[in-house]
């Protein structure tokens, strides 16, 4: 039996963020997600992570059952995006659209999800949101990232500020904002939430 694989660790630089400004490289990641929009506060969001979570862990459960690797479920991670990008800047948190998604190993294959989707129903676990569930891998490339503290509403400066190093190091901005949950939403006072930021970069 191989050893649990554990991606937040495989993957250090991109959970550790700074709380200044910094750019790195992202290779490309393997996800499972759910697509939406409206604020992270709103009960769309909270409807998709009430539904990826427990799929997440039934296709761990699954992978792990079938020979083909055991891993731990990392944090959950969001791109946003909206019609007007200042959206993010201006705090207009009702307008962004996202996809909600949970890092995968590569090992992972769409007929692991479909047998995990199976085996919601068998559990009468499947709600109608999981028919939305994919698999997709994501290639950001070079991206400037931050950490936040604090709660969610309050990241426009912080985000302001990151876009701002980011030109002033000659990048321009390009594809979907990024953010990576620390903390679990779910049971964190806002005040004391960590969120990791990212922007992908030209």
């Amino acid at each position: 039996m191989t050893d649990k694989i554990d991606l937040k660790k495989s993957y250090k630089p991109l959970f550790a963020a700074k709380k200044t400004p910094q750019i790195l490289d992202v290779p490309p990641l393997p996800y499972l997600m759910i697509d939406g929009e409206g604020a992270p506060e709103s009960p769309a969001f909270a409807e998709a992570v009430a539904a990826i979570y427990p799929a997440a862990y039934t296709l761990k459960f699954h992978c792990k059952a079938t020979g083909k690797g055991d891993f731990v479920v990392p944090p959950l991670e969001a791109l946003c995006w909206a019609d007007d990008m200042t959206a993010f800047v201006a705090g207009a948190r009702d307008d962004w659209r996202w996809t909600v998604m949970i890092m995968q190993p590569d090992f992972v294959s769409d007929v692991d999800l479909a047998e995990t989707m199976a085996a919601l129903t068998t559990k009468k676990k499947k709600v109608p949101i999981h028919d939305q569930l994919r698999l997709a891998t994501l290639e950001e490339g070079k991206v400037v990232q931050v950490m936040h503290f604090r709660p969610y509403s309050e990241e426009g400066p912080v985000i302001a500020n990151m876009h701002a190093f980011a030109q002033s190091e000659g990048f321009g901005l390009a594809g979907k904002h990024h953010e990576i949950y620390l903390s679990d939403m779910r049971r964190t006072a806002p005040e004391k939430l960590r969120t990791v930021l990212r922007q992908p970069v030209v």
